[in-house]
């Protein structure tokens, strides 16, 4: 790494090798800079992208420059972080889905013991491989995952939800994934909620191939 000095009697640009602690201090910049740009946390594929290896990585965190937060991430803030703080960092390219949407909406008083996202079935696998928080992914098509988003606020940050109505689509296909209860639960909210929008039910139903589900198990109490 170079620093670039201007010789104005020949007119030329002589790079000036960085020593040690000008390294140090450019690539923690940079770093930073990114650490920044993503709530608090950053990817190693993203410290690596920057010319910033594995080993150097390690130093910092003996150095106490850097701190690995959860496996593949890293902050130069020292906190811990909350479960909210964490989901809304690593998974905002998915959508709340299932248990955890329907608590979100207040249709479940218990809060899961996972969370549930939707995610594009392109996503790496290796992602969800956590100890903490427990995730579980449900892969989904690109435009079957954009289908009914909308988007909440958690721990001061934006995080995508599916619409009330889609959501209650998405608990009658998979209701075998989930308790027994927590479906019951989630249905009767849904059906004593003022604001739920009949007709956007029956849309999604439709397109989530789920309407006979929807007429059987909700359409005598709409």
């Amino acid at each position: 790494m170079r620093r670039g000095v201007v010789n104005k009697g020949v007119k030329m640009k002589i790079e000036i090798p960085m020593d040690r602690q000008e390294k140090k201090l450019y690539e923690l910049e940079q770093i930073q800079a990114l650490v920044d740009q993503n709530g608090g946390l950053v990817k190693t594929a993203d410290i690596l992208a920057l010319g910033i290896d594995y080993r150097r990585i390690l130093q910092y965190m003996e150095a106490g420059d850097l701190r690995r937060v959860k496996n593949g991430y890293y902050s130069t803030k020292i906190k811990d972080y909350s479960e909210e703080e964490l989901i809304v960092t690593m998974f905002a390219d998915g959508v709340l889905t299932m248990e955890s949407a329907l608590y979100y909406y207040g249709y479940l008083k218990q809060r899961p013991a996972h969370w549930s996202i939707a995610v594009s079935k392109n996503i790496s696998k290796s992602r969800f491989s956590l100890e903490y928080p427990i995730v579980i992914p449900y892969y989904t098509e690109e435009t079957v995952l954009k289908l009914g988003v909308d988007e909440i606020e958690i721990s001061n940050r934006p995080m995508k939800i599916y619409t009330k109505d889609r959501l209650i689509c998405d608990v009658l296909k998979y209701k075998d994934k989930m308790e027994h209860e927590d479906v019951k639960e989630g249905v009767l909210a849904y059906i004593a909620d003022d604001s739920k929008d009949v007709e956007a039910l029956m849309e999604y139903a439709k397109q989530r191939k789920v309407s006979r589900k929807v007429m059987s198990m909700i359409g005598v109490w709409l």
